[in-house]
């Protein structure tokens, strides 16, 4: 059992002084407000966020940053390089690098992450002694780093609609529903882990299976790619005459347990389908500009009834705020408005939404909720004379001074338990790699 003393914390949308929150075994059991600091007290310095949730993530695209932008090319072409990286990890170099990376993240003010994982097997296709070794490793790395982790389990059975699995694909693949939903069941999770299920895409999973998948997920956040490319809606159309969303929304998968992950070419029918379910979408800005998706119809979706988080997708950066400011520029830029969202829902997005999709309940400072904090220096060169109403709109990670995760403090006065972080990704990167990547 702990306490914390916060001079300034968001509850409830709006930012309350001189807070205390007491937590017992991860979990929070009071918050008053104007209260007295007393002795015993963990002081949080700067304004104190609820845990921020990255809804999306594939740890090992980390070791793509900075080496892919040389050469321009297409998502197509950026895919054959993220498939070169995954085919050189085995369970000991992932271990080592979704352990940097999830620090990162920590240092960074993420509490919660769903690791959208494929990586199942040998690169040939071939089961390891351990079937769920892979797994493993993800769920042992989410605990070294002290982050809370819903593991989003993957199905991948097919390289697009009517295609077989391509050479550096057959890793990912479980060959049935049954033979994945048998390996997912068997892996073992810790307090600050849980399970989930992920359909990779419409093009990677036949839609004639989405039933079986319906009934061997139930009770469990489902998440899928749903229209981050163009090409992919043309391949849709063209191999069932709908698009992603409507094969989706056609099997009955889709409610407030599904994300969409991207969503970025929705049509607008689409929209009203996600809204009309009351689906979440996970926008991943940063990824989603960096490989030249497009802007995603947000505004519309809320509108429509439909959820957003938020998500680092392929870890070409790892900072919250710039995810939350991604989601209000990329929806100015598409309408010529600006205030498309107030900074209350740009928060929410970040937090409890991004809890919700993953299955927890957390993302909010209040009695009954997981104990996940966040406390950002309101007098950095970035925050210094912001509202602190609006602070999330101006801070970056490096304005990120303490996180707690399950009542347990990770970072304290901007550094990770673990250390120097940067030469554990170096070190990780270095050996994952293999002398594989481009230099």
């Amino acid at each position: 059992m702990s306490s914390f003393w916060c001079g300034q914390a968001v509850i409830g949308g709006a930012v309350a002084r001189s807070v205390r929150i007491e937590e017992s075994n991860g979990s929070i059991t009071a918050v008053v407000s104007g209260a007295v600091r007393r002795d015993g007290d963990l002081t949080l310095p700067g304004l104190v966020l609820p845990g921020l949730a990255n809804g999306h993530s594939h740890a090992f695209h980390r070791a793509l940053r900075g080496r892919t932008h040389a050469d321009g090319g297409t998502f197509w072409t950026w895919r054959e390089e993220m498939y070169r990286v995954a085919n050189a990890l085995d369970p000991e170099s992932y271990l080592e690098l979704a352990t940097a990376v999830f620090a990162e993240m920590v240092l960074a003010g993420y509490t919660v992450v769903g690791e959208f994982h494929y990586l199942h097997h040998r690169p040939d296709g071939s089961r390891y002694e351990n079937a769920t070794a892979m797994e493993d490793a993800v769920v042992a790395a989410a605990s070294a780093a002290g982050i809370r982790l819903t593991l989003l389990d993957t199905l991948y059975l097919a390289g697009g609609a009517g295609l077989p699995l391509e050479p550096a694909q057959r890793r990912f693949s479980d060959d049935t529903v049954a033979r994945w939903a048998q390996r997912r069941d068997a892996v073992r999770f810790g307090p600050l882990a849980r399970g989930g299920a992920a359909i990779h895409s419409v093009r990677a999973v036949p839609p004639e299976l989405f039933a079986a998948i319906r009934d061997v997920t139930r009770g469990l956040p489902l998440h899928a790619h749903v229209s981050e490319q163009r090409a992919e809606n043309e391949d849709a159309r063209s191999a069932f005459g709908a698009t992603p969303t409507a094969v989706f929304a056609d099997a009955g998968l889709l409610g407030p347990s599904f994300t969409a992950v991207h969503g970025t070419n929705l049509s607008d029918a689409d929209v009203q389908l996600l809204g009309s379910s009351h689906s979440t979408v996970c926008f991943c800005p940063t990824t989603e500009r960096d490989l030249a998706d497009g802007i995603g119809p947000a505004g519309a979706l809320v509108n429509s009834g439909a959820r957003l988080s938020l998500g680092s997708d392929q870890n070409a950066v790892i900072d919250p705020f710039e995810e939350i400011r991604g989601l209000e520029m990329d929806e100015r830029l598409a309408t010529g408005e600006r205030g498309r969202f107030t900074p209350v829902q740009l928060l929410t997005a970040a937090s409890a939404h991004g809890y919700a999709s993953l299955g927890w309940d957390g993302g909010r400072i209040e009695v009954g909720t997981v104990c996940d904090l966040v406390a950002v220096d309101l007098g950095s060169p970035r925050t210094a004379g912001v509202a602190a109403d609006q602070a999330w709109l101006a801070a970056t990670s490096g304005d990120v001074t303490t996180v707690v995760v399950g009542g347990v403090v990770r970072v304290s006065e901007g550094r990770h338990g673990l250390g120097d972080v940067g030469a554990l990704l170096g070190t990780a990167i270095e050996r994952a790699s293999m002398g594989r990547l481009n230099p």
